[in-house]
């Protein structure tokens, strides 16, 4: 019995930290949030939370993956980008994520006008693709958090249905 509470605490210890992670670049957020659900499942032998639960909150997780490369992209690609700035924003979008908030925000920004300056030498042009990029990255945090908050959500529900 006390080995179960350990283990429900451990389990609610990740789904927590995940959704810290969701936010901080420095955790791998909606990760942590299934492997905290998948050992919930497993401590209840997967009664409560059961393989239906696991299969969409994983869907939900490798959705999670492709929401700030596909708003990226999207946002380079409503600027009509060069691809030396999808690059750019890329580089950019990696080395903020040991920066913290400001440098996952400003990087990706950064390398894309620097992307697109070197391939089309205008000042204007290059803002632009930094400022959709920089938008695009603030709609992929946003579809992060909702992806994460929709992983917890389905697994509360699980428990409480």
């Amino acid at each position: 019995m006390a080995i179960a509470a350990l283990l429900w605490v451990l389990a609610l210890g990740l789904i927590a930290a995940g959704m810290v992670g969701t936010i901080r670049p420095f955790l791998p957020g909606p990760i942590l949030i299934f492997a905290g659900v998948l050992l919930a499942a497993w401590i209840d032998d997967f009664h409560k939370i059961g393989r239906w639960t696991i299969g969409f909150v994983g869907a939900l997780l490798l959705l999670s993956f492709f929401a700030d490369t596909i708003t990226q992209a999207l946002g380079a690609k409503r600027a009509n980008a060069s691809p030396l700035a999808v690059t750019g924003a890329a580089v950019g979008s990696f080395a903020g994520a040991f920066l913290g908030p400001v440098g996952l925000f400003a990087l990706p920004l950064v390398g894309a006008m620097v992307g697109d300056f070197a391939t089309n030498r205008s000042v204007l042009r290059a803002g632009k693709v930094g400022l959709l990029t920089a938008l695009g990255t603030v709609a992929g945090t946003a579809a992060r958090v909702a992806i994460s908050f929709a992983m917890v959500g389905f697994f509360v529900a699980a428990l409480l249905l």
